[in-house]
């Protein structure tokens, strides 16, 4: 008896687990679906138009292209980091972990090619070139160090886009960076569930302060930030200006 009690127990937990795996697929799927649709809109909205670099470091320019700019190379990184992290995976990653990091690659490409066909359509000359990126520190064959550097990329995007909020001067833009910071902070709180499951870490006191909020940081704290992962120099100096 005790033997079919545990075996019920233990198949609970198994349902609990798979439950919870799917539920976080089909709410990432979601998510990404959202975010595809509003690429159709920002091309045919106005802007700024700024060269994008003087030969050596990257500009993002001013203004939103500026601001368009700065996403863009943000998700570049994270689509890059990704794409590497489902090529080459960990050691003993699950087929939960595997979907779910597969769907994450899929939005952060969805968003870097949203950013790129939106800059290409509305700022030709103003686009930034593909980044190259330096993932030398990143141990691609560990759990800990993927998933750490995964929490890094996405506490860090969701900061930096609610940095560049009030740096947005037309309304859909504003719109769009909106749908896209949800998106990111439902990945935040993914990859933090994986790494500390069933724990009220998916929204820590680290990343949301006493009023419910996500940090927010401007984009000079953000690219020195991630510029240990980029071979190429990035400058953010008029972002917004």
């Amino acid at each position: 008896m005790n033997r079919i009690k545990n075996s019920q127990n233990d198949s609970g937990k198994e349902e609990e687990k798979m439950s919870s795996s799917l539920n976080r697929r089909s709410f990432l799927m979601s998510a990404g679906i959202a975010t595809s649709l509003g690429a159709m809109a920002i091309a045919c909205t106005d802007h700024d138009d700024v060269p994008p670099t003087d030969g050596t470091t990257v500009d993002l320019g001013s203004g939103d292209v500026g601001v368009l700019n700065y996403a863009y190379a943000l998700e570049q990184l994270e689509a890059a980091f990704y794409t590497q992290v489902i090529a080459t995976p960990y050691s003993g990653i699950s087929a939960a972990e595997l979907s779910i990091l597969t769907d994450i690659r899929d939005h952060e490409i969805i968003h870097r090619d949203f950013f790129k066909a939106a800059l290409t359509a509305a700022a030709p000359t103003a686009i930034i070139p593909g980044l190259e990126v330096n993932f030398s520190a990143i141990d691609f064959t560990s759990r800990a160090s993927v998933l750490g550097t995964a929490k890094v990329f996405e506490d860090t995007g969701v900061a930096a886009y609610n940095g560049a909020g009030n740096l947005i001067k037309t309304g859909a833009y504003l719109v769009l960076a909106g749908k896209i910071v949800s998106v990111e902070a439902r990945h935040a709180s993914v990859i933090r569930d994986l790494l500390n499951p069933f724990s009220a870490d998916f929204a820590g006191d680290d990343v949301v302060d006493t009023n419910g909020l996500d940090k927010a940081l401007d984009p000079a704290t953000i690219l020195a930030a991630v510029a240990p992962f980029l071979k190429t120099k990035v400058t953010g100096a008029n972002v917004g200006k």
